[in-house]
């Protein structure tokens, strides 16, 4: 291997031919696994400093008196070590905090009852009052001030931070301190804005998770008492009965008719049945004997022993399992930009460096040029408008009930063509209620309920063993609730006498009760093990028991079932006073016999209203929506059909993806949109599959066992306040309602928010590349650049931030689904964005060239520079009141920034401060004509670059026709279709050319 890892054991030989060698602990796999990828990124990061350094060392050198310029040059590198050193830390103690806790590879749930106890140090009476270990639960809280300034630090990361810092430095280092706070004090406001967001979603978000403090009974010392969950330790033993929440990972040690909830953890709609017996199987859906923190005692009564709290248990790490990847999007094509202007500043440096040595002028007015041209290239409000645009949209969500846990998610929304979501509580309520009931005949829903279909389910109500009102079992409740809603006492006069639970071996629970039509019994259970009993079947008009008539129940009930639908056999039977006076009624309830089946119950978790319209909504916005669920297959498919699911004929189960490679999930993954009995591990490979097929991912759920699926997607969106905790720490987006049907204003925003996004950063990056253009060309002609670094500060904070900002703020405006679903980033970000930004950096460099041609004939340089200045200005602003001006916001700040500008140059002092000189009517006219031709020929200037553009890429695109090509008869395409945009690119250009 390229590199051998021994686990060595204590006392044992040491495998010297291993590279690695480490105790015999996963702990140490952990953190070395941890620690590898850490240093990884701490030595990128450290490279990109060391860079930074040398280059602003060079300009140290360069700048200022010669004898203390090896001081200078030394105080950078060492700035940049040190500032190294504390990042290598920081990134140390989050590796800690990962690699703290490990995975306990005992497997609880094969162990034997004396098995864990032992291996616990525990007993059936529980821990010793005095014993003390105490695991940590995850739920510290720190102080306000500490999360406060973690969030800061966190964007203070961000990648275009260190460009801002760069200007910063270069500015301080040739004296202009003034220009150093300047950008300095951007990155530290855009940090703030970005931190004090992250700290209220937090909050808020672990307010959404803030329930009353639980309690559970705890045996400590053989006495029995009331502790707060928080307190349970490894060892503990709890007493649980029916409603109680699992508040840790337990082995059951004794149960009594246990069933248990698991939808939050495994996807199961419906109770599963546990018990102390050791279980082998692989999936926790199958485990029987365990209790996992988060789920639900359904029926029955369990003791159990603790064996993982807080962050040890299966949904805890279950969020954990999957490193939170960094995401594309917004800043990943901002970077890209800034990776364009980098070497176009660059190549003007040199050019005016050049121009300027050629002329003679001193080196030191030619660092201060190249800060100037640096300041240009690095648009300051750049970080400062992603952020506020998702921070923006996230407010609007939030006031529709969608909490936006990370803003950077938003935009990635505005990418998923895929969204993956949950059956169980996602696409359904997740509880069970009484869909239909069958006499063996006639099958009709609850709500219109006749004739025997009242009686059967009038038997079904009166078999409900353990009444406490409204039972907590789910389908007794279920029938219960039915029941009350029908017009009529259902129930009627009935007297219990004696009743016998449901148990796992008998698969029936049984009620004998006085009518005023005598002693009956009434039997409720799984139908295979009822009709056995039984001496009548009724089915199709005939009420003797053959075997021709089981075989057409059973086809029945394999029907209902294949609908999605649990299915309950109920029968009944007379009591006569013989039997009354010969047997007792547990001897009458041990072993019903000659029973009369009456018919079939059957239970559903019924689907939201809004899922279907919801469905059909995101497929006419473009984006395919998939099930993935731990349910059977035969329900999960059901469920598809009542939503109309596209391709819901086809259903994937967990088996068949265990058996493929990545490779045949990955073809299978584009023709599937059910994927049914998967565990959590599947739903991760199923999202990976998808995105490796060129998808962009969201997934949609409310258990544990969606979180891990939720982290590797490329947004996660947490379903209702009721969602478990695990899903709301994985979710980038929780839905504090569980509306599903809010899933397309989301998508809706993100896109929109793309939109803005491209408008804003047109006006930037073209702005600043049309301020390059203008300081190279008068550069070159005169020797001088025309804007020094504080006019060049000034022109992007009135040009950029104000304005840049108020576009990105922008509420979406169009709400059309065809036009939002052609509205892909590539749309909006990729080449056409690149081609509005070099039309905006010509123009406003023709703009500003223009006022100071003019000028510059007519009167001095200082005052051509200042007319220049205001034709730069104007013709930026006049292009942003163009893109935006039907909002009042961009016509305010567009309105207001040229009036600081007029301020400015205006006031003698604070003009002699920014190197301008007030002007006259007639400069000013200069300045304003110039800004308004350019402004008005933007449009012509935009098609030309487009039509450029499209030129080139047919040029790029030619290839040479053979000469045998040429003797065919030509290929005639007529297209129908007049949606023709619709085409793939390949498509399109064949027709073009």
């Amino acid at each position: 291997a390229d590199v051998g890892l021994a686990l060595v054991p204590r006392d044992a030989p040491t495998p010297w031919g291993a590279h690695v060698l480490a105790p015999d602990d996963t702990r140490a796999m952990v953190t070395l696994i941890e620690a590898i990828g850490a240093a990884r990124g701490v030595s990128q990061q450290s490279v990109r400093l060391a860079l930074g350094a040398a280059a602003i060392g060079t300009l140290a050198s360069a700048a200022g008196q010669k004898p203390a310029a090896g001081r200078r040059v030394m105080f950078v590198v060492n700035a940049a070590s040190l500032a190294a050193m504390l990042n290598a830390v920081r990134r140390t103690a989050v590796v800690e905090r990962q690699t703290r806790s490990t995975i306990d590879p005992t497997p609880w749930h094969a162990l034997g009852v004396e098995g864990a106890l032992a291996r616990l140090g525990s007993s059936l009476d529980g821990l010793a009052v005095d014993d003390q270990r105490a695991l940590p639960t995850g739920r510290e809280v720190r102080p306000a001030w500490l999360e406060l300034g973690s969030a800061i630090q966190k964007e203070l990361m961000s990648p275009l931070a260190p460009l801002l810092a760069v200007g910063a430095g270069m500015s301080a280092v040739v004296g202009s301190l003034a220009d150093a706070g300047i950008v300095a004090g951007v990155g530290g406001i855009n940090a703030l804005i970005g931190g004090v967001q992250r700290f209220k979603t937090e909050r808020a978000i672990r307010e959404l998770g803030r329930v009353a403090e639980g309690r559970v009974h705890v045996r400590r010392g053989g006495q029995v008492s009331v502790a707060p969950t928080d307190t349970l330790q490894r060892g503990d033993v709890v007493l649980l009965s029916q409603g109680d929440l699992v508040p840790a990972d337990c082995r059951i040690l004794e149960a009594d008719s246990l069933e248990v909830d698991t939808s939050a953890l495994t996807g199961e709609s419906l109770p599963v049945r546990k018990g102390p017996a050791p279980s082998f199987a692989e999936s926790i859906a199958d485990v029987t004997s365990m209790l996992y923190a988060g789920t639900t005692v359904a029926a029955g009564r369990a003791t159990a022993v603790v064996v993982a709290t807080g962050e040890e248990t299966v949904a805890r790490r279950a969020a954990q399992a999957t490193p939170d990847d960094a995401r594309g999007g917004v800043e990943g094509r901002l970077r890209e930009l800034m990776a364009l202007t980098g070497p176009v500043a660059f190549g003007a440096g040199a050019a005016l460096v050049t121009a300027g040595l050629l002329r003679g002028r001193s080196v030191g007015d030619l660092v201060t040029t190249g800060v100037g041209l640096a300041v240009a290239a690095v648009p300051e409000g750049l970080p400062v408008l992603a952020t506020a645009a998702q921070l923006a949209a996230a407010a609007r969500l939030s006031q529709s009930g969608t909490l936006v846990k990370n803003p950077r998610a938003i935009e990635a929304l505005g990418r998923v063509d895929v969204l993956c979501m949950d059956k169980t509580g996602t696409l359904t309520h997740g509880h069970i209620e009484l869909s239909s009931v069958h006499d063996g005949e006639v099958e009709e829903p609850i709500a219109s309920l006749t004739g025997r279909r009242r009686e059967v389910l009038q038997a079904a109500l009166r078999a409900v063993a353990r009444e406490r009102g409204i039972s907590v079992d789910p389908l007794d409740a279920a029938i219960a609730h039915a029941a009350h809603e029908l017009p009529g006492d259902l129930r009627g006069d009935f007297e219990r006498m004696g009743e016998r639970a449901f148990e796992s071996g008998r698969g029936f629970e049984a009620v004998i009760g006085r009518s005023p039509d005598g002693v009956r019994m009434y039997v409720k259970g799984a139908p295979e093990q009822l009709i056995g009993r039984c001496r009548e079947v009724s089915y199709g008009g005939e009420r003797r028991a053959s075997k021709r008539v089981e075989r057409r129940l059973l086809t029945e009930i394999e029907r209902l079932a294949a609908r999605g639908l649990r299915v309950i056999g109920v029968a009944e039977r007379t009591i006569s006073p013989a039997e009354l006076a010969s047997h007792t009624t547990d001897e009458l309830l041990g072993e019903p016999a000659e029973l009369h089946f009456v018919g079939l119950v059957a239970f559903r978790d019924p689907v939201r209203a809004s899922a279907r319209e919801a469905i059909a909504s995101l497929a006419r916005a473009g984006v395919r929506t998939v099930m993935i669920t731990g349910d059977h297959a035969a329900t999960a498919h059901a469920i598809a059909q009542d939503v109309a699911l596209p391709s819901a004929a086809s259903v994937l189960s967990g088996g068949q993806i265990a058996q493929m490679d990545e490779a045949e999930l990955e073809q299978a993954v584009e023709r599937t949109s059910v994927f049914a009995r998967v565990t959590p591990a599947q739903k991760v490979r199923v999202v990976r599959a998808l995105q490796r097929a060129g998808h962009v991912v969201g997934m949609v759920g409310d258990g544990a066992n969606d979180a891990p699926a939720m982290r590797v997607a490329d947004a996660g969106i947490a379903v209702g306040k009721n969602s478990t905790e695990a899903a709301r720490a994985a979710s980038d987006i929780v839905l504090t309602e569980p509306r599903i049907d809010s899933l397309l204003e989301i998508v809706v925003e993100g896109r929109a928010m793309w939109s803005a996004v491209r408008d804003a950063v047109s006006i930037l990056v073209g702005g600043n590349l049309g301020e390059i253009g203008y300081s190279v060309a008068i550069g070159l002609l005169t020797g001088r650049a025309p804007l020094n670094p504080r006019q060049l500060l000034l022109v992007n904070f009135l040009t950029d931030v104000a304005p840049s900002m108020a576009i990105a703020l922008r509420a979406p405006s169009v709400r059309d689904l065809r036009e939002l679903s052609e509205a892909t980033p590539e749309k909006a970000l990729g080449a056409p964005l690149d081609r509005e930004i070099m039309a905006r950096a010509f123009t406003t460099a023709f703009g500003a060239g223009g006022a100071w041609t003019f000028a510059r004939v007519t009167g001095g340089s200082v005052r051509a520079r200042t007319v220049g200045l205001v034709g730069l200005v104007g013709s930026q602003l006049g292009q942003t009141l163009l893109k935006g001006g039907q909002s009042r916001a961009v016509t305010l700040t567009g309105l207001g920034s040229f009036a600081v500008l007029g301020l400015i140059i205006q006031t003698p002092g604070l003009s002699g401060l920014f190197g301008c000189t007030p002007l006259g009517p007639v400069g000013w006219a200069t300045g304003l004509a110039a800004s308004a031709t350019a402004t008005a020929a933007s449009p012509l200037v935009d098609k030309t670059v487009g039509r450029v553009a499209d030129l080139i890429e047919v040029l790029r695109s030619a290839r040479p026709v053979h000469a045998s090509l040429v003797k065919q008869p030509p290929i005639v395409v007529q297209v129908h279709d007049p949606k023709v945009t619709k085409l793939p690119t390949s498509a399109r250009r064949m027709l073009r050319n």
